[in-house]
């Protein structure tokens, strides 16, 4: 249970004191987007289930954009595992431990970039907490969300967790070489639980043990960053705020 925002459980966490936490959230939300487009740093919030990828994705991506070009801060409730995977793969980074918190909010995306070389890079990727719930509601600054998908994790998770898929900008379904190996799932299926939710979202399959679809991530991110170079509104403009 997150001692931060109750999951949603009015009996630990009033309406009122929930959106008070919202709303100071969303200042320093929009503090860090600042600092973001005046450093000209692409910012993607990763967010996924433990073990749907998404340390994987990003130690894939390192070695097809160039670890040096990348930063990243890694949150989870304990241990610096998955910084450390991050950092061999060649990008700077600090893991944020939140020992109960169930997901990152942007004051410690802020207090972090104090302890990395952040404005150096093109990318700054923040892997969330592993979770399908939270994280979603937490506006950190970021350019765009992208939600990792493991295909092990079963085709109705879009619709049983909509409120994070409501927010990708991209969904990738990860592993995907494991597809002929698992019973009763399909590559439509997964599509089209995803057109039902979040029929907006970009899609890409992908599996790093074989590398398809890596390359296609690495092009949607350059894309995007120059999208959001050259829009006037990227200074002041945050992602939709999502309520439960």
């Amino acid at each position: 249970m997150c001692d931060t925002c109750g999951c949603g459980d009015t009996h630990l966490v009033p309406v009122e004191v929930k959106e008070n936490l919202l709303a100071s959230n969303q200042r320093d939300a929009d503090h860090n987007r600042e600092h973001f487009a005046q450093a000209g740093v692409f910012t993607v919030n990763l967010m996924g289930s433990p073990g749907s990828g998404k340390t994987a994705l990003l130690e894939a991506t390192a070695s097809l954009l160039g670890g040096e070009h990348l930063r990243a801060l890694s949150g989870d409730l304990a241990t610096d595992n998955d910084g450390q995977r991050l950092r061999a793969a060649g990008i700077s980074a600090k893991t944020i431990t939140t020992g109960t918190a169930c997901h990152l909010d942007a004051r410690l995306v802020h207090r972090s970039l104090h302890d990395l070389d952040w404005q150096a890079a093109e990318y700054l990727f923040v892997e969330n907490v592993g979770n399908l719930v939270c994280p979603a509601i937490y506006d950190l600054g970021q350019a765009v969300n992208v939600v990792a998908l493991s295909v092990t994790e079963g085709e109705d998770k879009p619709l049983k967790y909509p409120t994070m898929f409501r927010v990708a900008d991209l969904v990738v379904l990860t592993k995907k070489d494991l597809l002929p190996y698992l019973k009763g799932v399909s590559e439509e299926g997964f599509l089209r639980s995803l057109r039902q939710v979040c029929p907006a979202a970009a899609t890409i399959l992908c599996s790093v043990t074989t590398g398809e679809g890596v390359d296609r991530f690495c092009q949607w991110l350059q894309s995007k960053r120059q999208e959001h170079r050259a829009s006037p509104a990227h200074h002041v403009t945050p992602h939709e705020h999502v309520h439960l």
